[in-house]
């Protein structure tokens, strides 16, 4: 597992200030999205400048799809361009936030994590929205991968999504970093029934460090996706002039989403709790097997020896 850090400025940094908390290259990707259900535009940017030389349909949902930026200078002037609060830009490069929403000037600012798995490990990575009449920003932390689903449905006009408004858009972005830790969690529960069947057959340290370990990952799940939970009661609670009433629906099955993770999260505790208890117990068992035996080998070999 690797640890969930988070950036912070020295102390007495006035608010605001974007400072690069490690080595970054200018290799970030850029789509501009413009589409309804006629047409759809992608233009793959060279550089953020070039997001507003190219002009979209007015009546079409614009989409500004950022992945992997971490340069301080570029996303400062993604702000100039977008009008974003410099309090919002610190977030965006701080990576390691708690999931919040803020309502800021004309906009919403959402920030979410995506649980991966990369080599076996769980991997929380930094989803940062923007959503605005008709307009939404995305920036992911890094390739941007778990949103490919999302740029395939708008090219092979699948569903729902090339039908409907920018908050439609939104929904699905929510729900695609929210469903994403299910196979997360899927992955867990497979450990934690191997691991169950090993301390059943054989028990021995080893598989201490993994229920150790995974403690660990369900930890930090749930540090990092309970607070989900409550931004989706906002985005449900809140009047939010940039969400379509009509869409409410779509908000309220993200929610339940997060329940499930939570309830899931949960369980799976208490069952390594309980698979402690189980593996404590076999090993009392098996000593109490090997005391039996040797004292049955000393009843033998005593008076023996007395007699010699």
């Amino acid at each position: 597992m690797k640890a969930f850090d988070k950036n912070y400025h020295p102390p007495g940094t006035p608010p605001g200030t974007l400072i690069a908390h490690h080595e970054h290259d200018d290799d970030y990707t850029v789509r501009l999205w413009g589409y309804d259900n006629n047409a759809l535009q992608e233009v793959l940017c060279t550089d953020i400048e070039q997001t507003q030389t190219i002009k979209t349909d007015t009546n079409a949902v614009t989409w500004l799809d950022i992945s992997g930026l971490h340069d301080p200078e570029t996303i400062r002037h993604l702000g100039a361009l977008n009008k974003i609060h410099p309090l919002a830009l610190e977030d965006l490069l701080n990576h390691g936030q708690r999931p919040k929403i803020d309502h800021l000037d004309n906009y919403v600012f959402i920030i979410l994590n995506l649980p991966k798995l990369v080599d076996e490990e769980i991997i929380i990575e930094q989803i940062s929205l923007f959503a605005s009449q008709g307009k939404i920003i995305s920036l992911c932390q890094s390739d941007g991968a778990i949103f490919e689903p999302v740029r395939e449905r708008l090219r092979q006009q699948l569903g729902r999504l090339r039908h409907n408004d920018a908050s439609y858009l939104l929904y699905v972005l929510i729900d695609t970093v929210i469903d994403a830790a299910f196979p997360v969690l899927e992955n867990l529960s497979d450990s934690i029934e191997t691991l169950e069947e090993n301390i059943l057959q054989n028990p021995d340290k080893s598989q201490m460090h993994t229920l150790h370990r995974l403690k660990r990952d369900l930890l930090l799940l749930r540090k990092t996706l309970w607070p989900q939970r409550e931004v989706l009661n906002q985005l449900l609670r809140d009047e939010i002039d940039v969400l379509n009433p009509a869409h409410r629906l779509y908000f309220n099955d993200c929610h339940d989403h997060v329940i499930q993770i939570i309830d899931l999260i949960e369980t799976y505790r208490e069952m390594l709790n309980g698979l402690l208890d189980l593996y404590l117990s076999s090993l009392n068992n098996r000593m109490n097997d090997i005391m039996r035996v040797l004292t049955i080998i000393a009843t033998i070999f005593i008076p023996l020896t007395f007699l010699v």
